[in-house]
């Protein structure tokens, strides 16, 4: 039984796992969509609903807590530019996990994983 164990582990060493993650969370926040196996995007969504609910102070300490999960300086700057203006009355559902086919070659399910407006 899986009792209070939160989180997927993909296959993946834990700093593999760590490292994809932080890369999604950029991808995401530069491009604001991204196509991804359903399994990542619904794990994904945990990690920037946090990333954005820790970014709404808009202080030293919220952008070093941003820091840690978006590798780039410019998708931070359009994170507490452009995305904060917008989700600043917003208390939470940042993204959108949209369905897709199934992916060709090995059948993995297949999602889109968005910000909303």
């Amino acid at each position: 039984m899986r009792h209070r164990i939160a989180g997927r582990k993909f296959g993946r060493s834990a700093a593999h796992r760590q490292s994809m993650t932080r890369n999604q969370v950029t991808s995401l926040l530069r491009y604001g969509r991204i196509t991804t196996t359903e399994a990542k995007a619904k794990e994904l969504r945990r990690w920037v609903e946090r990333v954005i609910t820790s970014a709404k102070p808009d202080d030293l300490n919220a952008r070093r807590k941003v820091a840690l999960y978006v590798n780039d300086r410019e998708v931070s700057n359009k994170l507490f530019s452009t995305y904060l203006e917008r989700y600043k009355e917003r208390p939470g559902g940042y993204t959108r996990v949209v369905k897709l086919p199934p992916r060709h070659s090995d059948a993995a399910p297949m999602a889109i994983i968005e910000l909303v407006e």
